[in-house]
Order: structure tokens, then C-alpha cells, then sequence
């Protein structure tokens, strides 16, 4: 018998691209969580692996970098043909890393659009026990909601089973992974790489994918795609439903929850489909035991929560503070207090991080002006989904000229200045996450002293009323735990983005490592972080 195929053969180029970008997203975000990294198909199985497609480029590097080594050789990415044969890094980037192009109809117009033999190198490649990675989305977008996605991938696994129909035992995996961004586009915001448990398919088992199939069967793999896809991630109709659920869990589970961060994502998406459930109009048949005027009932009070959370989410954002100032009341000498610690504690960081930050400064610069020009190209909602794009290719090309501009400037001391520079630059980032927490904390705490008592009273009061619908809502409409605050510290893994052990959460305030976060929803920002209006 021959030898089961083991996969193409790493290329030195594409561990380069791997590492160096490992490194970069490490950077850019402050968390990436990977989970359930034993789904993946061991190496030499023909996998095809599917992701949302909400970042353009990034969220094929995220892929390669989450997918481990010890697993595939490599991924074997595609991407739009109208990126290849530029003289641009980012068009470099892709040819090297071995991605296939592949041409869309809506960049050739009224031209004939052939992928033939696109479609010929990737059965190839899996018969040869490649992965290979698609994006059935069809195109990158900036929306809240996954769109209908193409039948490209179930008429692939068609294809190849097809072709190895005299193998009843040949073997095709389909790998979907959800991609959840807390805000994709912001340095330093936290990222949830999901796989789900693989689509095992042989000729034996699915006779019904072989030529020639029902195009009943390739719309039934595809829908099931495209709900696996969508049970990990928050996919929303409305940016307006992702923010009020995101509040309801920040009431339901609060500030400094010791939740991981697919925990929480979990969560803000059990809320979410509660909300979509009751918005949709109901079309399937109701259980055994549910009156329809009991169900409409219950979406008529899930509706006019999300409408009261909404305007308070409104009246939060007026006086620029979170929910977690009004849930914990403090004297006013409390908040004078805290507010000069903050003071002190946020001038002692920034002072620390100056040295480092002036090598950061022809960075931030640089991205600043390359994302600020691109976002004049084209409206929100097509051109948001590749700024963390430029801000990684920028950032990268600035920081290796930054670095090769100091190793020059000090070349007697250039071995010390080899391992000091990303030093001093790691140091004065994780300072500033700190210092601009800080900052953030002492502008929140002298909005409360501008709010005044009276208004906070009224305010917290509302708060009270909603906090025991939402807790009603979580535990008997939606059986989440009760008691999140004591459930989630025993749940979730030992991965909580914070750092690990007793001296680590108890005694010590900094970690090199990263920044111990009580809201996954933090950015190196001075303010919160939004997501646009509906509008856009």
C-alpha cells in the first residue's frame, strides 16, 4: 500500500511569514484566545478550513498562526486575484506565503470570470493532504451580521469525492472556524479564535455529495456551514442588538467577573439571540406546551428591555461613563480620593514610558497617516474591515526601520541595542495600556463629581429595575448560571486573559506578560470604543 500523503512540505518562506506575524498580531492585539486547537485534523488529512470573513487579511493571518505546527505543515491560504502582481508588501506577503488567487465576478464586471484551474490546484493540493483555507463569505465585510455564504465549499468537497469515488475510505475534513473581534480595527483589543468539531465526509458515508448530486444537498452543507460558523460568534442583524447585549451581559456578569474571554463571548451571544428571537417573526412551529399568545408575551417583555437598555446605553454614553460607575456607589471623598491616585499612578506611568514611546512615535505616525488617507478611499462599512490590515503592514514595515535606524545610530553598543530597543519598546507599551487605564479610570471618576448626586440617584435606581429583568432573562429564560460571579471564577479553562497564579492575581499589579483586563471590551483608548450607527 502506498504511504498516506503527509501534505506539502513546509516552504522556509511561509515559517518566516508565520513567525513574523505571530509576533505582529501578538502586538497589535493585546489577547488572542485560541480554542479547541485538538479539532484540528491531524497533518496529511484533506481539510478545508472556513472562517466569518469580517478583517480582510488579518483574518487569514490569524488562521495560519493559530493553526499550531505540530498539526499541518501549513494552510494554504486564497485570496482576491486583483491583490497579486503589485509591487506592494502586502501583495508580496500573499505570493509568498503559497495563497492561491482566485477571481471574484464583481472586480471583472461584464468580463468572463474562469476558475477552472483555481478550482483544479486546490483538489490537487487536497488529495495531497493539504488544508486549505476558504472563506465562503465570498468577500471581507464590516457588519454585524455573517452574510449568506457561497456554495463553493460543499461543491468542493462534491468535487473531490467525486474524483476519489473508487476510494470509499478517501477522507475530507471541513474545519469551520468562528473569528470574533472585540473591536477588529483597535490596537491592543482582544481576539476569539473558535474551531468548531470537524464535517467528516468519504464516498462510503455521503453518496448523495457524488456526481451527479442534487443541488439540494450542496444548499443543505452550505446552511449547515454557515450555522456552525454563526454559533460562535456574534452575528447580529444590527449593531444596535450587539451593543445591548453587551450591556446585558456586563449587568448580568459585572466588571471584574473572572470570566475567560469565550466565556464571554458565550454569554453576550446567548443574550444576542434572545433579542434576534424576539425581533424575528416566528415562522417555525412552537414547541409542545407553548401557548402562541404565552411566546408573544415573552417577546414583548424581552423587546422592551432591549428598548429601556438601549436608552440607558444612551444616557451612559451622554455622561461618558459604564454601567459598573452606577452599579457601585462611592462617597464623594471616595472619588476625590481615587481620582488623585489615579492622577499620580497615570503621571508616573506615562513619565516611565517616555524613552520607549519615542521610539513608537514614528509608528504610530506612520499607521496614523496611511489609515487616516485610506479611510478617505470609500464609506465605513467597505473599507473599516482592512484597517487593522494597513496598521499591521505599516506598523511592521515602520518598526523594522525604527529598529535598523537605532542598531545604526549605536553601533559600538549594537548587541546591547539588539536586545534593549524591542525591550524598551515592549516595556513602555505595557506601561501605557496601565497609564491610559489609569487615565480613563480618573476621566470617569470626575464625570461622577460633574453628574452630580441627584442624577446618579435616579440613574441608579433605573439601573436596579433593569439589572432584575436582565437577571430574570438570564436565569429562567435563558438557564444561565445564577450566581456568575462564583460560576465563572471555577469555569472556562485556565485561560482567563489575566495572569495565572495565586502570588500573579493577589500580590502583584503588573505583569510584563499583558495587561490584566476587567473588561474585555478595553482598548488603548482614553475613551470607550463604540461600534458605528446602523446607518453606516
Amino acid at each position: 500500500m502506498p504511504d498516506p500523503p503527509q501534505g506539502t512540505p513546509t516552504p522556509w518562506s511561509y515559517l518566516f511569514i508565520r513567525f513574523l506575524f505571530k509576533f505582529v498580531l501578538k502586538i497589535f492585539y493585546g489577547t488572542i484566545v485560541v480554542e479547541n486547537v485538538d479539532l484540528i485534523p491531524p497533518r496529511g488529512t484533506p481539510c478545508i478550513v472556513c472562517a466569518n470573513h469580517s478583517n480582510s487579511l488579518t483574518d487569514a493571518l490569524l488562521l495560519v498562526t493559530s493553526i499550531p505546527y505540530r498539526k499541518r505543515n501549513l494552510l494554504r491560504l486564497t485570496a482576491k486575484a486583483t491583490q497579486f502582481g503589485k509591487k506592494t508588501f502586502t501583495s508580496w506577503l500573499i505570493e509568498s506565503a503559497g495563497t492561491v488567487p482566485i477571481k471574484r465576478r464583481k472586480d471583472y464586471g461584464d468580463g468572463v470570470v474562469d476558475n477552472t484551474n483555481v478550482m483544479q490546484h486546490l483538489m490537487e493540493a487536497l488529495e495531497f493532504g493539504d488544508a486549505v483555507c476558504l472563506f465562503p463569505e465570498g468577500m471581507s465585510r464590516y457588519h454585524p451580521t455573517i452574510a449568506p455564504l457561497k456554495t463553493g465549499v460543499a461543491r468542493l468537497v462534491s468535487d473531490v469525492l467525486s474524483r476519489n469515488r473508487h476510494n470509499p475510505d478517501f477522507e475530507i475534513d471541513v474545519l469551520t472556524c468562528s473569528i470574533t473581534y472585540m473591536h477588529r480595527q483597535h490596537f491592543r483589543s482582544d481576539v476569539l479564535v473558535t474551531f468548531h468539531p470537524p464535517m467528516k465526509f468519504t464516498p462510503k458515508t455521503n453518496p448523495e455529495l457524488l456526481d451527479p448530486v442534487n443541488y439540494d444537498e450542496i444548499r443543505g452543507l452550505t446552511a449547515k456551514l454557515q450555522q456552525q460558523l454563526s454559533s460562535g460568534t456574534l452575528d447580529a442583524p444590527s449593531w444596535r442588538l450587539i451593543r445591548i447585549a453587551k450591556l446585558a451581559a456586563s449587568m448580568y456578569a459585572p466588571l471584574g467577573t473572572t470570566m475567560s474571554l469565550g466565556d464571554y463571548v458565550r454569554v453576550v451571544r446567548t443574550f444576542l439571540e434572545a433579542f434576534k428571537l424576539a425581533e424575528s417573526p416566528r415562522v417555525e412551529p412552537l414547541s409542545d406546551g407553548e401557548a402562541p399568545e404565552q411566546v408573544m408575551r415573552e417577546d414583548r417583555k424581552i423587546i422592551e428591555l432591549g428598548n429601556d437598555l438601549k436608552e440607558y446605553q444612551a444616557q451612559l454614553s451622554r455622561w461618558g461613563i459604564k454601567d459598573d460607575r452606577i452599579r457601585r456607589p462611592l462617597r464623594r471623598r471616595v472619588v476625590v480620593y481615587r481620582i488623585c491616585v489615579r492622577l499620580v499612578w497615570s503621571l508616573f506611568l506615562f513619565t516611565i514610558s517616555l524613552p520607549g514611546l519615542l521610539l513608537w512615535l514614528p509608528i504610530f505616525l506612520t499607521t496614523f497617516i496611511a489609515v487616516h488617507q485610506f479611510k478617505r478611499t470609500g464609506p465605513v462599512w467597505d473599507t473599516y474591515d482592512e484597517i487593522a490590515q494597513y496598521k499591521l503592514t505599516y506598523g511592521l514595515v515602520s518598526f523594522v526601520c525604527v529598529y535598523l535606524a537605532a542598531l545604526l545610530l549605536t553601533l559600538p553598543a549594537v548587541l546591547l541595542t539588539a536586545v534593549g530597543v524591542p525591550a524598551a519598546m515592549w516595556m513602555s507599551l505595557r506601561w501605557t495600556e496601565d497609564a491610559v487605564s489609569a487615565g480613563r479610570a480618573l476621566v470617569s471618576l470626575a464625570r461622577l463629581l460633574w453628574i452630580g448626586e441627584p442624577a446618579l440617584r435616579d440613574v441608579r435606581a433605573r439601573r436596579a429595575e433593569l439589572h432584575r429583568r436582565v437577571m430574570d432573562l438570564a436565569v429562567r429564560t435563558l438557564g444561565l448560571p445564577a450566581e456568575p460571579e462564583t460560576y465563572f471564577a471555577e469555569a472556562g479553562g485556565t485561560e482567563k486573559g489575566r495572569v495565572r497564579g495565586r502570588w500573579a492575581s493577589k500580590a502583584k499589579y503588573f505583569s510584563v506578560r499583558r495587561r490584566r483586563k476587567r473588561d474585555w471590551n478595553e482598548t488603548l483608548r482614553l475613551y470607550d470604543v463604540d461600534y458605528p450607527t446602523d446607518e453606516h
